[in-house]
């Protein structure tokens, strides 16, 4: 039965899972499609390892900064990537919203890649965790801005697996 407070996102990209893995968990990669559309992100650090952290700068189209982070809880290469995700400082400290002040402070992020046929489904689920009643339900309310934003930084994702000959 699905969790009404979880939002789930599919995209199936005519690539093999390893490449779509490999977009998901190299810095060369993650530099080229990662982030919201339209804003300049760049990898600043990587460590792919549970406990390790991917951290990320942002730079809106108005040229203000934003930082965010993954803690990464389990890797399995090819099949699944746990990590959570949270807005924070240049240094890695957590943060608010930027924009939204009830926002979680800790998204759970679940990543299943599946292939099949040489096509890989993605499947991501987003949970918050460690949140208040009314955080969760900033986050249940925020579901249609969680979709239309993945869908964009998915579509780059796609892009880019294009862009590499698939």
């Amino acid at each position: 039965m699905p969790n009404a407070n979880e939002f789930v996102i599919e995209r199936a990209y005519d690539a093999p899972v390893s490449l779509v893995y490999k977009m998901w968990t190299e810095r060369e990669q993650l530099n080229q499609w990662w982030g919201p559309p339209g804003w300049e992100n760049e990898v600043v650090s990587l460590d792919l390892r549970p406990g390790g952290v991917f951290l990320y700068s942002m730079k809106a189209p108005d040229g203000s900064f934003m930082y965010g982070k993954f803690v990464y809880r389990e890797i399995v290469k090819n099949e699944k990537l746990i990590f959570v995700d949270s807005f924070c400082d240049k240094d890695g400290n957590v943060l608010r919203h930027p924009m939204a002040n009830k926002w979680p402070l800790e998204i759970l992020n679940t990543l299943i890649f599946t292939e099949a046929n040489g096509r890989t489904l993605l499947t991501l689920k987003n949970i918050a965790i460690n949140a208040s009643v009314e955080e969760v339900k900033t986050f249940v309310e925020g579901f249609s801005s969680l979709n239309q934003g993945w869908s964009g930084t998915l579509k780059q994702l796609e892009d880019s697996l294009k862009a590499a000959g698939n």
